[in-house]
């Protein structure tokens, strides 16, 4: 098993909190928020961990170094951001494994990594994404879905019950990017809502706790919430 972690987010909206860490390292329960995603990777079987670092990135690797419980951990840093997908493309093409499971370093999703590994290659899919229900999407937008294909896209706004975009995928490391796409460019908004009628997007279906901290009130219930680190 292998896996990206984007770790390269500046967090503007949580600056008075992270007090010149990025935001990855936020604190959380007495230990970095990057520390209790490599400990969920590393007891799922992950080997190997390309971080995808930019702003204050120094911070993470001299936390880190080169090994995470015994997990090798490589660093693909940006010398200027290039957003979401453009970070994924340049971790990717460092990639030994055929398939990579490519996880947010600012979300909590409690699955099973091997499993959605395991979904992917079975599904034939080009792309799966982890999803997962919520009472209320307005702040995250829906992912609409015909059995276990993503169909579709909502933005965000409309209140009540759906799927969301989990921020866990399952990527082939060969992926042929559409040729359009500039060096920056986010891989929601252009790539998954654009290109969701020319490539297959599975959808594997998680029901685990969900926790994204980029926002001050969700760093604040992580402190009570992933007190276990994420068991």
């Amino acid at each position: 098993m292998e896996a990206i972690v984007l770790a390269g987010g500046l967090g503007t909206r949580l600056a008075s909190r992270l007090q010149g860490v990025p935001k990855p390292m936020a604190p959380v329960a007495g230990r970095p928020f990057l520390e209790i995603l490599l400990g969920r990777l590393r007891r799922s079987g992950c080997e190997r961990v390309l971080l995808s670092v930019g702003h204050l990135h120094t911070v993470i690797s001299d936390y880190f170094g080169t090994s995470f419980q015994g997990m090798a951990i490589e660093y693909v840093i940006e010398a200027a951001p290039m957003g979401t997908g453009g970070a994924i493309r340049m971790a990717l093409a460092e990639a030994h494994e055929d398939a990579v499971l490519v996880l947010n370093g600012d979300t909590f999703l409690e699955m099973d990594y091997a499993a959605a590994l395991a979904f992917h290659r079975a599904s034939g899919a080009d792309v799966t994404l982890s999803i997962t229900p919520q009472e209320d999407i307005a702040r995250y937008g829906e992912v609409v879905t015909e059995n276990d294909r993503v169909v579709g896209f909502n933005e965000k706004g409309r209140s009540g019950w759906g799927w969301i975009n989990g921020g866990v995928y399952v990527l082939p490391s060969a992926l042929k990017w559409p040729e359009e796409l500039e060096e920056k460019f986010s891989f929601e908004t252009n790539f998954l809502v654009p290109e969701v009628d020319t490539f297959r997007f599975a959808a594997f279906r998680v029901e685990g706790f969900f926790l994204d901290i980029g926002v001050p009130e969700d760093l604040d219930r992580a402190q009570v919430l992933l007190a276990d680190g994420g068991n």
